[in-house]
């Protein structure tokens, strides 16, 4: 069985359930604005460029996620506000880290479009992974991946799906199921 994106979210695996609740780079999008102070479907729509059905269905998403919250601002006619939930404010690491990347590997010759300053210390800063325990810096090398019980027997399951239909019958294997001739 192939699974298919739209049950991405209901893998046993953090990464695919956190993309089930994103969805895709136009909720990203959506996110930067927010933490950028955007609250408004109007701002959302003129900073993404985002088709206003697109942009309703996304927003409706992180509402029905629990990332943000629709607030009423006015009655006639009707117009909502979004604000980020605890949720929603835990992407935020998420959301700096995306940009970095692209500030490294993705922007044009004028650099980064956009920089972070600490306000305790009014410094630039970027985002740096640290060991809640000890607060050393970590990397890639730096980390192994202890997998769950959940996890591995998922990942089994799906590995011995995976073989079971790709895997042709050998010759010899179907040789030893026929009768012999005495």
């Amino acid at each position: 069985m192939i699974m298919r994106l739209s049950h991405i979210g209901e893998a046993t695996c953090s990464v695919a359930r956190a993309l089930g609740a994103i969805g895709d780079a136009w909720t990203l999008l959506i996110l930067r604005e927010l933490f950028l102070g955007q609250h408004r479907f109007e701002g959302f729509q003129a900073q993404t460029g985002m088709a206003p059905h697109l942009l309703s269905r996304r927003l409706a998403k992180l509402v029905k996620e629990g990332i943000v919250t629709r607030t009423a601002y006015r009655q006639r006619p009707a117009r909502h506000e979004y604000r980020l939930t605890e949720k929603g404010r835990d992407l935020h690491a998420v959301v700096v880290s995306l940009a970095r990347w692209g500030d490294r590997w993705a922007s044009g010759a004028e650099g980064p479009p956009l920089t972070l300053i600490h306000k305790a210390c009014g410094q630039e800063t970027s985002p740096v992974l640290t060991c809640s325990a000890c607060g050393e810096r970590v990397g890639p090398h730096d980390l192994r991946a202890r997998i769950g019980p959940a996890m591995r027997a998922e990942r089994e399951a799906r590995r011995d799906r995976f073989l079971a239909r790709t895997r042709k019958p050998s010759r010899q294997a179907a040789t030893e199921t026929e009768p012999s001739a005495s």
